[in-house]
């Protein structure tokens, strides 16, 4: 796992280092941000039920799980996403939680929810993205999560779940934060939203996920092969959709100051 984390490091770099953060500097921005990032928040949750089904035990009748190390490992993990508390200490899914904090500054998301609802069969799934009212770049990112579902190898759903998402969030979460204006209440529950992820991730479930890729790896370098070579496309599918996210801010600034 440290080999894997040192090769990627020019590739966390340049995620640390994108410029979208600095050109994130109104609502409107925001919103344009949120609208597309609110995807890769949802198909997250899809890359955390495929590994709770493969590595827990959910037959009836119940037998006990292969490894209870691994169980233990993803289900504290889910736990934490999909019933963490917010802000007043009510239970909550993390995507419920964004989809809460970007309503409060004014994105409508009634085309993010009627977009969710047709994804529904996983054997059409990539069909479905293509039909989706999104840009091309946010079909391809949720393309790539879910054709790395769709081969079915735990070690390779867990190496994107582990380095492209859990290990990554503070990295790229931080240089967010500092860009916002939190003086601007109607920003709080975005905030906490970030700062939440940044606590949790860091601490908990960054390491934990670390260590459950480690369990089912298990020193097999045909597997520590495969799980870098996807760590890497998943890096690479989240510069394309930060790349994507800015184009698309430059541009309507670009058409407004034409105007």
């Amino acid at each position: 796992m440290n080999n894997i984390t040192k090769d990627l490091e020019p590739l966390k770099n340049k995620l640390r280092n994108h410029t979208l953060y600095n050109n994130i500097d109104s609502i409107e921005d925001l919103k344009l941000f949120s609208n597309a990032h609110v995807y890769a928040v949802w198909d997250f949750m899809s890359l955390l039920k495929f590994l709770q089904i493969n590595l827990t035990s959910l037959s009836i009748p119940w037998f006990p799980s292969k490894n209870t190390t691994t169980a233990k490992l993803i289900n504290e993990i889910v736990a934490g996403e999909e019933t963490d508390e917010d802000q007043n200490g009510e239970p909550v899914s993390h995507f419920e939680m964004y989809i809460d904090s970007i309503e409060a500054f004014g994105l409508n998301t009634s085309n993010i929810f009627k977009n969710l609802n047709t994804l529904k069969e996983l054997t059409t799934i990539e069909s479905d993205i293509d039909k989706l009212e999104i840009k091309d770049y946010i079909k391809d990112f949720l393309k790539f999560t879910f054709s790395v579902i769709k081969r079915g190898k735990i070690h390779e759903v867990a190496s994107v779940f582990t380095f492209g998402r859990e290990d990554l969030i503070p990295d790229m979460f931080i240089p967010l934060i500092e860009g916002i204006n939190s003086d601007n209440n109607d920003l709080d529950k975005l905030i906490y939203y970030f700062k939440r992820h940044i606590e949790v991730d860091g601490d908990m479930h960054g390491p934990m996920s670390m260590e459950m890729l480690s369990y089912l790896c298990n020193n097999d370098p045909s597997k520590i092969s495969e799980s870098a070579l996807i760590a890497e496309k998943a890096l690479l599918a989240r510069i394309s959709l930060w790349d994507g996210i800015e184009n698309e801010i430059k541009t309507k600034k670009n058409n407004y100051e034409k105007a």
